[in-house]
């Protein structure tokens, strides 16, 4: 029968670079820093480490794993590359995790880093690849969650101002958030007035709905659970690790509402079996969630049952996803304030958790935090592969 990964994985020491557009460093050197970081944070070395999973989305950034095993000098241990869309980084730390738990290493060192500032990647001009071969839709990112947001203020019967306003408020609060975080790549706070009468991308989703551009790494030390109290007082303790991708047909059905996410959903629903939690709304102490627009972050409010279907509007304008709130959701400032270099996001969210979890995250500290999820999402909102990730002390 198959066995649960419930606290039978400890993370011992995390690591991240600052985000943004780091002209003067490559993506070993990003590694590099992440890794020392978290190699000190855990106060082991290089050499205790038995194999490592290394993330990368774009080729450019690395292709293999000898990446990773050249930048850091490790001495013919078996190193692993993984890509999994935005879900990379989380995807590194599921594998290494359950390498981890049945026994073969008792060390493992997990990285995501990206570089994408050098290769141009402004978010506009793209085409999006499906699931099925040869179809793809030559439309923006900002374009097809655009179409969600409008789908979404049509079913619920939101006018376009009362819509606009709604999602106003998420990157308000991220920008709020972001400021107090030294390693965010945009640390000024906005307005209200300022999203809502900022430039328009893809209408009602203007510059302050839409994440930027950056590069960045970071990275994890995992042990059995039952070791890690050897190397901390204060472990952080993996509750569940869920990846659920969609059979690639939400754009080709006709049933597809653009109102919600169902492989985020069904992840949700995973993580929390796994974890054994009843009442996400209550038990979920802090969530990082994949504001790739501020759609996005609104309707997983809903997906991961934060929000009743259809009332995520009575939350953002209450309050209750700030940092003082019910449920504080990107306490970090999220991809709103941190760029999405996509294989270092999923870890990047991770070293938030622990950060708080160990109560090191300063002005941003959320108060008493018991469990905290993470949630990437990668491709678009029919076709993609979702991430979920529950810690805790």
């Amino acid at each position: 029968m198959a066995e649960s990964i419930k606290d039978k994985v400890a993370v011992i020491g995390v690591g991240c670079t600052n985000f943004g557009e780091l002209w003067d460093k490559s993506v070993s050197d990003m590694i590099v820093d992440a890794t020392y970081e978290a190699l000190g944070d855990a106060g082991v070395e290089l050499k205790d480490i038995d194999a490592a999973w290394i993330g990368h989305w774009c080729e450019t950034s690395g292709m293999t794993g000898l990446g990773l095993s050249g930048t850091l000098g490790l001495q013919y241990k078996p190193v692993t590359r993984i890509e999994n869309a935005c879900a990379t980084g989380s995807d590194c730390l599921r594998n290494a995790s359950y390498a981890i738990a049945c026994g073969v290493y008792d060390m493992v060192l997990v990285v995501g880093a990206e570089k994408l500032k050098d290769m141009g990647i402004a978010g506009l001009p793209n085409q999006v690849p499906l699931g099925t071969p040869n179809l793809i839709t030559a439309i923006s990112a900002p374009g097809l969650f655009a179409m969600m947001a409008t789908s979404y203020f049509h079913r619920y019967g939101l006018s376009p101002q009362e819509g606009k306003r709604m999602l106003s408020h998420i990157p308000v609060k991220s920008h709020h958030n972001g400021a107090m975080n030294p390693k965010a790549h945009f640390r000024r706070e906005v307005t209200l007035e300022q999203v809502m009468n900022s430039p328009i991308i893809a209408w009602p989703l203007g510059i302050f709905d839409c994440c930027g551009t950056s590069d960045g790494a970071a990275a994890a030390i995992l042990v059995r659970a039952s070791e890690a109290k050897k190397f901390r007082p204060d472990p952080v303790y993996i509750k569940a690790l869920q990846i659920c991708a969609n059979p690639a047909d939400g754009a080709r059905r006709n049933d597809f509402d653009f109102t919600h996410i169902e492989a985020c959903y069904r992840a949700g629903l995973a993580a929390y079996k796994e974890a054994g939690i009843k009442n996400p709304r209550q038990e979920v102490s802090m969530a990082e969630v994949h504001d790739c627009f501020s759609i996005n972050e609104a309707i997983v409010m809903e997906d991961l049952q934060f929000s009743p279907r259809g009332k995520v509007k009575d939350d953002l304008e209450s309050g209750f996803f700030n940092l003082d709130g019910g449920l504080p959701v990107q306490a970090s400032g999220g991809l709103k304030c941190f760029g999405h270099p996509v294989a270092a996001t999923g870890l990047r969210m991770l070293y938030e958790m622990c950060q708080q979890l160990q109560g090191k995250a300063g002005p941003r500290q959320v108060k008493n935090p018991k469990l905290g999820l993470t949630e990437n999402m990668g491709g678009h909102p029919a076709d993609n592969v979702v991430s979920c990730v529950i810690v805790g002390l």
